[in-house]
């Protein structure tokens, strides 16, 4: 039970008379009139208004006429006759705009209730739908009270003999609807209110002595006794869904609260009870100082119509007290148009209109009621920006008065709406620091903070030396407690020097770099920060070996070397010792893990061996830096076994194939270090005979001179030349040299004759001896040739004189064909047929079908053919040969014009592969020329 006594009163109303209108413009009731003499009145509502309602839109009366008035909000009062004698109730739908009333026709007791449909007309009034007597039995009664549900499906009329009579079915119809009588008691009714939940219809039932509730909805009309305590009439109401659609009994002593089945809450409001009404998530109450009982509504209202009434507004959630006045001899209270409307007995009409919500929370802010202020603010269903607002006034004012504790809390609340900033400068100082540490904990939790409050709280928790605290923050189960920057808090937990913490922060978030950063750098824990790169997965574990390898390599060498070792060739990652022999095996690219080995050459050997044994497909680089490597080895090396055994692997690495592509390079390296067998090596695979003869020469090295010679002679002649100019440049005794080259020059046919003079000349000890047996044999050689030469002339002649004389006989003498037989199909040769001065015969039809032209023999026409292409090629040489003679001579470069004429092609060879004899001829004569061009160009230079 809560004691009114103890509510605070306010006055969150403005009351003010209801004037008449100036004009029809629309003016809202209670609106301030315009200054001047032209002022409105005060609204006075016709005498003798016994009943009151509300809804769609108006205030309705019924007064003592019979009539029933309108007044809208143009405050320009309506009405019509209704009733003969006096109207006793009225009920206005808030859905519908139907109106039921309870009035008298005649005299004595006989109620008839009348439904109006007020959006009709008939002869300019409302259109009564349905008349039906109140009274359902023969026993005459008062109606007391008058209720109708929204649905227009059920309609409750109380009496004052204690029965309820229900109507149920269409209530502005006769023929659908039907009266019982629900309720038979002792006492008489006071209220009834229908309550809607889901599908299921209540009917409360109140009388001077109890309150009970039926559930209307279904067929037995189930009844629950709810109280032993009453109310007088008009006392009861029922609640709106903040107060979940209480039905309210205002008692004299108390106010309560029922649910259909229970009841519940009650509240001491003391006095007299007069009416009780429901507005907004406001109880409206009027009563009297003065104890009169409720039975004495029914018998001696007018003996206190001059007592003084109270009107008060009760907010039941919040436990205040709205407003309050006094009025005399109150009529009724009606709520419309968003406000309250108070009818007192004078015909006057009071509008209390409710103050915004600004306004009445600025009333409690200047009265320090906080806690109420957040109460109201939340029961109006003030936004969350006002709330925080509040909190905010609230938690300035608890500082201002010392109550940090107090005004943390506050500011708590304002976490998301208010700037953190403006409260951590109010709890900057030591002394508040647990009251800051509260508040940046809440602004975690709830996902807010930015890396400088997490800066900040890990500083409280560390300058507050709250370990537990600290681990609590930092260990969450889960990544979704996690509620702040993890690598802030990393940074600030190393700062600090909480190392341990910071390595469970960066392990448990997969912060890589910062754990070992931390372990490298801070704790110097070399062989935990490998295992921990050993147990990332391939790309972490690549990165990372790339940024903090050459670290790893100088403290541990052997167990850097190992896991290098199987990042480049099938990493798995280790778990908790183990390998993950089931995910598949990835490898890095080992060249980029060679700069790692800097100052480590012992294990870069071994790595470098290990990827060419294991990996044989590696990147060149680990071959290239291998061959280095050996090669540097070799060539420090003082030990002779041991250099034997060195150079023997670089020439099995040269001779491994891998540096084909890498030529240069190879050969770089070799020349670097002065390998001498790997430049050799490495100039006959690269096909460098003359670099290979140069190497000989310049260390005289006479025979292999000669072996490259007839080793790669074939390949490129000119080794030839330059070993016979190398030998007859030396001083020394070389014929043994001298005659070998000439003999393979002789043989090969390689330089002329008056060359070979001409280069041996430069040697003083080279005599006619040296050269006398190849001079010999090469005249020797030269006259077999001319005697052939002069033998195939000869011949030729023959022949020629032969074929002019055929050519004579065919012009002089006729030419007799004798020929039986087809050239093409050997066949008896028939008529027509076609016959050649060759001496070839055809049958027509294989003539035509065999032969390219009419002119030529299909026979003889492949060996013609072959002897003009030979004739035009040598008429065009002919011409070539004489132009270029005419430009060689002509010339000031005579090797420029042979060196354009190579690059045309001229001097290819020409082919006849069915004339062996004459294509011998051509290319001696070919030969020859360019022997001639040779000795003419070397004279002109």
């Amino acid at each position: 039970m809560a004691a009114y006594l103890q509510w605070r009163r306010f006055v969150f109303f403005d009351k003010e008379l209801v004037k008449e209108p100036l004009s029809n413009d629309g003016a809202a009731p209670g609106a301030t009139p315009a200054s001047g003499s032209a002022a409105s009145k005060f609204l006075c509502l016709p005498p003798g208004i016994t009943v009151c309602d509300s809804g769609r839109g108006s205030l309705v009366f019924g007064d003592m006429e019979g009539q029933i008035w309108f007044l809208p909000r143009s405050l320009q009062l309506t009405g019509f006759q209704a009733y003969k004698l006096q109207v006793t109730h009225l009920y206005q739908l808030k859905q519908h705009n139907i109106l039921a009333s309870v009035g008298e026709d005649e005299e004595g007791i006989n109620p008839l209730v009348k439904i109006w449909n007020l959006e009709k007309r008939d002869g300019g009034n409302p259109l009564c739908t349905r008349i039906f007597p109140a009274i359902p039995g023969t026993e005459p009664t008062v109606v007391s009270c008058l209720t109708v549900h929204e649905n227009l499906n059920f309609m409750a009329i109380g009496f004052t003999d204690g029965s309820v009579t229900l109507n149920k079915g269409d209530i502005t119809r006769d023929r659908h609807s039907k009266t019982q009588i629900l309720h038979k008691g002792n006492y008489p009714v006071t209220g009834l209110a229908f309550r809607q939940a889901g599908k299921t219809t209540h009917l409360f039932v109140v009388t001077t002595e109890n309150v009970q509730s039926y559930i209307v909805s279904g067929k037995d009309y189930p009844r629950v006794e709810l109280d032993t305590h009453g109310c007088g009439l008009r006392c009861s109401a029922l609640s709106d869904p903040s107060q979940d659609l209480q039905f309210i009994v205002a008692g004299d002593e108390c106010v309560y609260l029922y649910q259909p089945d229970e009841r519940g809450p009650c509240f001491a409001f003391e006095g007299h009870k007069l009416i009780a009404h429901w507005f907004r998530g406001y109880l409206i109450i009027v009563s009297r100082d003065r104890k009169v009982s409720p039975k004495s509504e029914f018998t001696s209202r007018d003996s206190q119509s001059s007592d003084k009434q109270i009107l008060n507004i009760y907010d039941l959630c919040n436990k205040f007290i709205a407003y309050s006045t006094v009025f005399e001899d109150v009529v009724d209270v009606l709520a419309e148009w968003g406000s309250l409307y108070v009818l007192t007995r004078d015909g006057r009409v009071h509008a209390l209109q409710e103050k915004d919500t600004q306004t009445k929370l600025e009333m409690l802010f200047k009265k320090n009621l906080f806690e109420m202020a957040i109460n109201l603010a939340k029961s109006q269903h003030l936004d969350s920006d006002g709330l925080a607002q509040i909190f905010m006034q609230y938690g300035d004012h608890l500082y201002s008065k010392g109550n940090h504790d107090g005004a943390v809390q506050q500011y708590i609340r304002t976490i998301g709406k208010l700037e953190p900033s403006y409260v951590i400068r109010k709890f900057l100082d030591a002394q508040r620091i647990h009251n800051l540490t509260a508040y940046l904990q809440t602004l975690h939790r709830q996902s807010l903070a930015n890396a400088d409050h997490t800066t900040l709280l890990l500083n409280c928790y560390t300058k507050l030396k709250d370990s537990s605290k600290l681990e609590e923050f930092i260990k969450k189960k889960s990544e979704s407690e996690v509620h702040f920057d993890v690598e802030t808090a990393i940074k600030v937990l190393r700062q600090t020097g909480y190392y341990s913490h910071a390595l469970y922060l960066a392990e448990n978030h997969a912060h890589h770099e910062w754990y070992l950063k931390i372990q490298l750098e801070d704790i110097k824990n070399y062989q935990e920060a490998l295992r921990y790169i050993g147990k990332l997965p391939f790309e972490q574990a690549e990165s990372n070996m790339k940024r903090y390898g050459k670290i790893l390599m100088h403290h541990i060498p052997e167990q850097t070397t190992q896991l290098l070792k199987g990042l480049c060739t099938d990493y798995r990652p280790s778990l908790e010792g183990r390998s993950d022999r089931e995910a598949p095996g990835c490898r890095a690219n080992s060249e980029e893990f060679i700069p790692i080995f800097a100052n480590n050459p012992r294990e870069l050997k071994a790595f470098l061996e290990h990827m060419s044994e294991v990996q044989p497909d590696s990147p060149q680089g680990i071959y290239d830096t291998l061959l280095e490597l050996r090669l540097q080895n070799w060539a420090h090396e003082k030990d002779p076994q041991v250099k034997e055994k060195l150079h023997a692997e670089a020439i099995s690495l040269l001779k491994s194939g891998r540096f084909c592509d890498v030529f240069d390079k190879a050969l770089v390296l070799c020349q670097m270090h002065d390998f001498q067998d790997g430049v050799l090596y490495l100039y006959e695979q690269g096909k460098l005979f003359q670099q290979i003869m140069h190497y000989h020469m310049q260390h005289e090295q006479y025979r292999q001179v000669i072996s490259v010679c007839e080793r790669h002679g074939e390949q490129d002649p000119s080794l030839w030349e330059q070993a016979l100019s190398y030998f007859a440049r030396k001083e020394e005794d070389c014929k043994e040299y001298v005659a070998a080259v000439l003999k393979h020059i002789e043989n090969k046919n390689l330089m002329p004759p008056l060359l070979v003079v001409q280069t041996l000349a430069h040697n003083s000890t080279a005599t006619l001896s040296v050269i006398r047996d190849y001079l010999v044999q090469k005249l020797q050689k030269q006259s077999q040739q001319i005697a052939q030469d002069e033998l195939r002339v000869r011949r030729y002649r023959e022949e020629t004189t032969l074929i002019r004389q055929e050519i004579q006989e065919l012009k002089a003498s006729p030419k007799i064909f004798q020929k039986t037989k087809c050239s093409i199909c050997n066949s008896a040769l028939e008529l027509p047929s076609v016959h050649f001065l060759c001496g070839h015969s055809f049958h027509q039809h294989c003539f035509e079908s065999y032969s390219e032209s009419d002119a030529d023999c299909p026979t003889c026409l492949p060996e013609n053919r072959k002897v003009m292409d030979m004739i035009r090629a040598q008429e065009q040489k002919r011409d070539l040969h004489d132009q270029f003679q005419h430009q060689l001579k002509c010339s000031n470069d005579s090797f420029s014009v042979i060196a354009d004429y190579f690059g045309r092609g001229v001097f290819n060879k020409l082919t006849l592969l069915t004339d062996p004899p004459t294509a011998r001829l051509t290319s001696s004569l070919e030969a020859g020329l360019q022997r001639d061009l040779l000795m003419h160009s070397r004279r002109g230079t």
